[in-house]
């Protein structure tokens, strides 16, 4: 009885799990891997081949996409880039075996990239996210007219931190709608700024500067102290109205991402977010692209009633 359950058993077996099987068994005799890693790979494989059969694919059979929108859904789940290497290995060594053994023709999985050549995309604040941080700032107070003036500059400019402390009353042209930023490496661009941008840096400087800055030096944001403002006192600064609004370890850069992810999701040339930005290279400027794309993905997966197979 207990051989025909087992027969039985067998036979309805996917023809996957048996390949599966044999795979890590050469894999204990020719290789003489540990019991553990071998278990690591078979969970891995097993999880592959469950993930393709409810996609209607199956795992002898599966193409490089198939394969590639698996590694995707495993990060997007939260499995560890280590652990994802790990199933890449485990994935492109079953097809390996598959190919020297005659029951594939090709390797799918050998043309995929590992996560640690995936660049991690850079975090950005939502439309709603930057109103609420720039709405913090108490603008009846001297400080924070300057505070407020300060990050609704950065945001409709997408300065370095470094840039916006360094700002001078000789590099601003309100009149004309611009000012000029000098970058990395001393190199000089020209870069807009919004009416709301300019309307409360005019503010500042005719209201509150004076009473700081004294005519002192041509530093356009100074501290309360009226001596130029640090990186670190911004820091402090953008840190305090981020928990005031609810948006917590905001940083400087992170108003940059979402200045450049923002103009590109309302329709911006990436070339022209490139020259804003001070970036010598597009393929640096393109990292905001990537996170457009994961954001309408996001979109995508939460709100499609067909974006998943469950």
């Amino acid at each position: 009885m207990s051989d025909r359950r087992a027969a039985t058993g067998s036979s309805t077996e996917p023809p996957w799990q048996r390949a599966v099987q044999r795979y890590l068994e050469s894999l204990l005799l020719e290789r003489r891997l540990s019991q553990r890693t071998i278990d690591a790979y078979g969970s891995d494989l097993s999880r592959l081949g469950v993930s393709l059969g409810r996609l209607g694919d199956d795992l002898l059979e599966a193409g490089q996409e198939a394969i590639a929108a698996h590694l995707r859904q495993l990060r997007r789940q939260g499995l560890s880039p280590r652990s994802i290497a790990r199933a890449l290995v485990s994935i492109r060594g079953f097809y390996r075996h598959l190919v020297e053994v005659g029951e594939r023709s090709d390797n799918p999985a050998v043309n995929l990239l590992p996560p640690r050549l995936w660049r991690r995309l850079p975090k950005v604040l939502t439309e709603r996210q930057v109103e609420s941080l720039l709405g913090a700032p108490d603008v009846e107070q001297v400080l924070g007219l300057r505070d407020k003036a300060m990050l609704e500059l950065l945001y409709a400019t997408g300065l370095r931190v470094s840039e916006l402390v360094g700002l001078r009353l000789s590099q601003l042209r309100l009149d004309f709608g611009f000012i000029v930023v000098f970058g990395k490496g001393g190199k000089e661009r020209v870069v807009p700024v919004g009416e709301q941008a300019e309307g409360w840096l005019a503010r500042y400087l005719e209201e509150a500067r004076p009473q700081l800055g004294k005519g002192r030096h041509e530093s356009v944001f100074v501290n309360w102290r009226g001596a130029p403002l640090s990186r670190q006192g911004f820091w402090k600064i953008i840190r305090g109205h981020g928990l005031r609004a609810g948006v917590v370890d905001v940083s400087p850069h992170m108003l940059r991402h979402s200045f450049a992810t923002h103009l590109l999701e309302h329709g911006a040339d990436l070339r022209a977010v490139q020259m804003m930005l001070g970036h010598s290279d597009i393929s640096t400027t393109q990292i905001y692209t990537h996170i457009h794309a994961q954001r309408l993905r996001s979109l995508y997966d939460q709100f499609h009633p067909r974006s998943s197979s469950t």
